[in-house]
């Protein structure tokens, strides 16, 4: 199994952190958000990872390179501007072959197990595009994403909705109408395959912060360091 990283976003509401580094690279808990995904796939026996990447994109190569140092082999797809997600996962396509393969946001920090993923990836039906990760609605986000019925499909509604957690095992089949070269958002995809019954999902009840303001990754790095018995608070690029 392979996995992508996405970390092509400016981080608007990050600002002023993300106007000289970009999101990614934001440190919590001692390091950056996204060596805390390097790790945890390289501990999970998931070393080929591409990470995409447009804005501040060469601060990113040059913290990361090669990924030797973390024990992966890590690929890039820069952008010349951000495409968002379906059309960054369609440019990366290549990269993964027929395989399913795994794709986590660059800027949520999760305790969801990757080891699953691959166990996961080989019990999809060839009917089912996607596998999302889901979550409890943070106060930020209370009316939630996607309905999980108790069979483990995505529907439509009506019904209690959870929040995506930015962790998905998709299928290549999911992106096939996706223009080359032009922004397209990965919602529409998400919804339409639903309406299929072509979408699973899981609920996830261990720790999840999608760090999407500075107050976010404060309270996020107090959390890790706490946990950690380290009493430093830093938050650095």
């Amino acid at each position: 199994m392979r996995a992508m990283i996405l970390a092509a976003g400016r981080g608007e509401r990050m600002r002023p952190l993300t106007d000289t580094c970009p999101k990614p690279l934001l440190h919590a808990g001692g390091q950056a958000l996204i060596a805390w995904h390097i790790r945890r796939l390289a501990a999970a026996g998931i070393p080929d990872i591409i990470v995409n990447h447009a804005w501040l994109g060469a601060q990113i190569e040059a913290a990361l390179g090669d990924g030797r140092a973390y024990g992966v082999r890590i690929a890039y797809s820069p952008e010349p501007r951000a495409l968002e997600t379906a059309a960054g996962i369609a440019r990366a396509l290549p990269f993964f072959g027929e395989e399913p393969f795994l794709v986590v946001n660059g800027d949520i920090w999760c305790d969801w197990d990757f080891g699953r993923a691959a166990r996961i990836a080989a019990t999809l039906g060839t009917r089912t595009l996607a596998h999302l990760v889901l979550v409890d609605n943070p106060a930020h986000h209370p009316a939630g994403d996607f309905v999980l019925a108790p069979d483990g499909r995505l529907i439509p509604g009506p019904g209690d909705a959870l929040t995506f957690a930015g962790i998905g095992l998709y299928r290549r089949e999911l992106f096939a109408g996706v223009p080359t070269g032009q922004p397209a958002p990965l919602a529409p995809l998400l919804r339409a395959a639903i309406d299929q019954g072509q979408i699973t999902g899981e609920r996830h009840d261990g720790h999840w912060v999608d760090v999407g303001t500075p107050e976010r990754l404060q309270a996020l790095d107090e959390w890790l360091r706490v946990r950690a018995g380290d009493d430093g608070r830093r938050v650095r690029c």
